[in-house]
């Protein structure tokens, strides 16, 4: 491969690697993608336009494609349920991989099963794809269409991105995390402030996978193509598919955030970039949290929100969703299930659970809904006249101990650790 004149950008090594020679933002590429991912929701449509408005029978690579049965798992219907029946029989006829009803959520599932590792190309079904750039990989969603043409020739095509520079300094204060962040850069970036742009997030090389999980699926909530961190160093020695800084690489705009400066943040009714402190909502009541999804679904996640609750009853429900049965396992060996279950919470099986509000916790009219997810768009949960707070799993926890949004550094918490009693009689109750 031709070396590039001056420094690329995660995107740009990506796309130059897969061609072998350099290309550069703004140029139109075709190229086989390393992973085509299809989930239980589409993939029946998607079978359909290939077949009968494509004409293709079958799938170009089988070893390609991934299917996950996340989304409504176990079915809740008999409609839902056919569906599922379909998708396996074509997993089978086909030769392609399928992680059935209670592996957990794809984006989980990928980087468990490294399908999507460093300088891969993962596209998806699903607009949450953009998960895969926690572990350096090029991941976006693509419509049914488009999926189903990739099915059938084994090829795409991109628009290399632009690149939108988020430059980190500083550390996090206690009861905030990479949510919080998540959720202070769609307030300040907007909805469409990255459209079909890849987000590249520096100065955060010790930031845990699991919490890279977390920006990387709401760089779709700022308009992003992707959301890219440079190659960790705990995966390894430099090689082929490893992402590296390139200092003199060309940036659409550069962002600055001390997170020293970031208070715990709360996305209101009805958009994701509708974003407040914490401050401006504590005591609004709240009638259910949720834990879980693919942005904030971890055993890490689960265990904040446990350490916080850990011997005290939960004043409202909480509907639990661990990201896979990975995380649920892990859960389950240090205590931390039986601990949400004392309290309370239910624990619902791996997968996207309430999320999208078809199954295992759909929102009721005029009820409230504290979620740990990643859109609170109107009747995204159930009921469009159900509204949902987006927060992290500290305020999440903090949330349903009290029954109305309340701030984690106010009943006890210090980092992940209790170090006082929570008083119900706090500010906020």
């Amino acid at each position: 491969m031709n070396e590039p004149r001056h420094g690329q950008t995660l995107s740009e090594q990506i796309f130059s690697r897969k061609l072998g020679r350099p290309v550069a933002a703004g140029e139109l590429v075709v190229v086989e993608p390393d992973v085509a991912m299809g989930h239980d929701s589409l993939t029946p449509g998607i079978i359909k336009i290939m077949r009968e408005e494509l004409g293709i029978s079958r799938v170009a690579y089988p070893e390609q494609i991934v299917l996950v049965m996340d989304h409504v798992a176990p079915a809740s219907t008999v409609g839902t349920a056919n569906a599922q029946a379909y998708i396996r029989e074509f997993a089978k006829e086909q030769g392609i991989r399928l992680f059935d009803i209670g592996r957990g959520i794809c984006h989980q599932v990928l980087v468990e099963e490294g399908i999507a590792a460093p300088g891969k190309i993962v596209i998806g079904s699903d607009s949450h794809s953009t998960s895969y750039g926690a572990v350096s990989a090029f991941g976006c969603g693509m419509g049914s269409t488009d999926i189903a043409l990739c099915w059938g020739t084994g090829k795409t095509w991109f628009r290399v991105p632009q690149s939108l520079r988020i430059e980190v300094s500083g550390s996090f204060n206690i009861g905030v995390d990479a949510k919080d962040l998540a959720l202070w850069l769609c307030r300040q970036l907007t909805i469409d402030g990255a459209n079909y742009q890849a987000i590249e997030y520096h100065g955060l090389d010790n930031l845990p996978l699991y919490e890279r999980q977390t920006l990387c699926s709401m760089a779709i909530e700022l308009g992003a193509k992707a959301g890219l961190f440079p190659t960790p160093s705990y995966v390894g020695a430099p090689g082929p598919g490893l992402l590296k800084i390139d200092h003199d690489a060309k940036y659409a705009r550069t962002f600055t955030v001390e997170l020293n400066q970031l208070e715990p943040q709360v996305a209101i009714p009805h958009s994701v970039d509708d974003v407040v402190d914490l401050s401006a909502v504590a005591g609004e009541p709240i009638d259910v949290v949720f834990l879980g999804t693919c942005t904030n679904g971890r055993a890490e996640d689960i265990a904040k929100a446990a350490n916080i609750i850990q011997g005290r009853q939960l004043k409202t429900r909480m509907i639990v969703s661990p990201a896979s049965s990975r995380e649920l396992q892990r859960s389950l060996a240090d205590g931390t299930l039986q601990t949400l279950l004392s309290a309370g919470a239910t624990i619902t099986t791996p997968g996207c659970g309430p999320c999208m509000g078809r199954h295992q916790g759909t929102l009721a009219d005029n009820e409230r809904c504290l979620s740990t997810g990643n859109r609170n768009f109107r009747g995204r949960m159930g009921s469009p006249e159900s509204k949902i707070y987006l927060a992290s799993p500290a305020v999440a926890a903090a949330t349903a101990l009290t029954g109305v949004i309340s701030d984690p550094r106010l009943v006890g918490v210090s980092g992940n650790q209790i170090d006082q009693p929570f008083e119900v009689e706090n500010e906020y109750v």
